[in-house]
């Protein structure tokens, strides 16, 4: 029996003829032959595979121009793409967290695009430190006496334990010992900074006295960890930060606290859930507080450790500081950022994260109320179209549990199927700029806390 090809491979044009062919000829000035080769090679073989298992040419063999064109572009298409977030959560971990200050970006352009002082002294033409010039702006903006800068909270944990505690106990409230995102728990980084955790107290009550106890001579710190992320409520109890200092300075054992989240400002002004600033805790005697700069303070990926300068000088040294330093691109945004907290009476307007939070339900509803015709115009054959209150989140892994008035433009569908929200969402999950929102209740929710673009997403969604 002989083996006869099909004569569909046969059709299959050479990789020659089509680099000779003149509309292909732009695509190889614009990307290059290294690049057209290897794409027009991958689609032979796409073909190929195509043909062995449907016995048919893929519909795109009528027109390689056309689709060597389309594949160049996707190939050129970058991973990190802007989005619409509608998704009802203002600082999301999955996309991103903080949206930058024009300051920020502008610095981050700057120090792109030229060499900097990152670690040069201009003063005497030697080596600098690259934490310094932050370290003055944080000690003038928190009474800290000394600051540490880290690639992220994360980092500046398991460097602050590693110094401070490694081969000791660390004591902290059952209470406290928290997961975040991605499965990160402290007792984890603890194991890796080389610590041993001693739990006191219970899941709801901890008290002065379980951290008393527990102390011994293989005591190197005392720890609180702020539960950012969850609360607990009814009957509880936790350690101050009062409370913790005195401890510490009467037993001479340092004291830290992971604030998570952290906040600058006193958020209640704005009307908005009070958090823990660390300049509070610092002011109370504790020796070290760390937070993120992603979060609520409106910043980039960061990991700030304020306190002690005994103890941020013996953090610097650590061996685990070079590995976890942060870039010049990070400290220059977070400096931008941090300037802007120089003058607090411009925040709300010049930092993007506070000026989302403090927006007004009327004024959401007022956006709402603009999209919602033409956008009933363009879906209203198929879906329910209306205009509807709901609750934005402050952020997925910091505040989750607070919640803020809010206006949303919701779609039903007529014909009453799920399939067709789910279809829809991944319609506009699929558009230039993804639009983002959430199912609920049979509706597809589009939260406009955080739209800033009204025309834009009309754009997006009319076509």
């Amino acid at each position: 029996m002989t083996y006869k090809p099909c004569p569909l491979y046969s059709q299959l044009p050479a990789i020659d003829r089509l680099l000779r062919e003149p509309q292909i000829t732009p695509f190889v000035e614009q990307y290059g032959q290294t690049l057209v080769t290897a794409t027009l090679r991958g689609m032979q073989e796409q073909a190929r595979i195509y043909i062995k298992q449907y016995q048919a040419l893929p519909d795109w063999c009528d027109n390689w121009v056309l689709a060597l064109g389309q594949q160049l572009e996707q190939k050129q298409t970058l991973a990190l793409k802007p989005v619409f977030n509608l998704s009802g959560t203002v600082i999301h971990t999955n996309l991103g967290r903080a949206l930058m200050a024009e300051s920020a970006i502008e610095a981050v352009t700057q120090v792109m695009r030229s060499p900097v002082t990152l670690e040069y002294s201009l003063n005497d033409a030697g080596r600098g430190h690259r934490d310094h010039a932050l370290a003055d702006l944080l000690r003038e903006l928190t009474g800290a006496e000394d600051a540490c800068i880290v690639n992220n909270n994360a980092a500046a944990v398991l460097l602050l334990l590693a110094t401070v505690a490694s081969g000791k106990q660390v004591v902290v409230s059952r209470g406290e010992l928290v997961e975040i995102g991605g499965a990160f728990r402290i007792p984890d980084v603890m194991v890796q900074a080389g610590c041993r955790l001693v739990e006191v107290g219970t899941t709801n009550r901890t008290h002065l006295k379980d951290y008393q106890q527990a102390i011994n001579e293989e005591t190197a710190l005392l720890m609180k960890v702020h539960t950012s992320n969850y609360n607990i409520e009814g009957f509880t109890a936790e350690v101050s930060g009062h409370e913790l200092s005195a401890l510490g300075i009467a037993s001479q054992i340092p004291t830290a606290i992971d604030l998570g989240s952290g906040s600058m400002i006193n958020m209640a002004q704005y009307g908005l859930p009070a958090e823990p600033m660390p300049q509070d805790y610092l002011n109370q005697g504790i020796d070290l507080v760390t937070f993120s700069g992603d979060k609520l303070l409106g910043g980039p990926q960061a990991g700030i450790i304020l306190g002690k300068k005994r103890w941020i000088e013996a953090i610097q040294r650590h061996p685990l500081k070079r590995a976890l330093r942060a870039d010049k691109m990070t400290l220059a945004a977070l400096e931008a950022t941090l300037r802007l907290y120089q003058r607090p009476e411009q925040l709300c307007q010049q930092l993007p994260t506070l000026r989302l939070l403090t927006r007004s339900q009327q004024q959401v509803h007022d956006m709402a109320q603009r999209l919602l015709p033409q956008l009933q115009t363009r879906y209203g054959d198929q879906f329910i179209v209306r205009d509807e209150p709901c609750y934005s989140q402050i952020g997925s892994g910091s505040l989750p549990v607070d919640r803020l008035p809010s206006w949303s433009l919701t779609f039903a569908a007529i014909d009453g199927q799920g399939n067709s929200l789910e279809r829809l969402a991944r319609r506009w999950r699929g558009l230039t700029k993804p639009v983002l929102g959430r199912i609920s209740g049979g509706r597809l929710w589009l939260d406009l806390r955080c739209l800033e673009d009204e025309k834009a997403l009309l754009q997006a969604l009319l076509l």
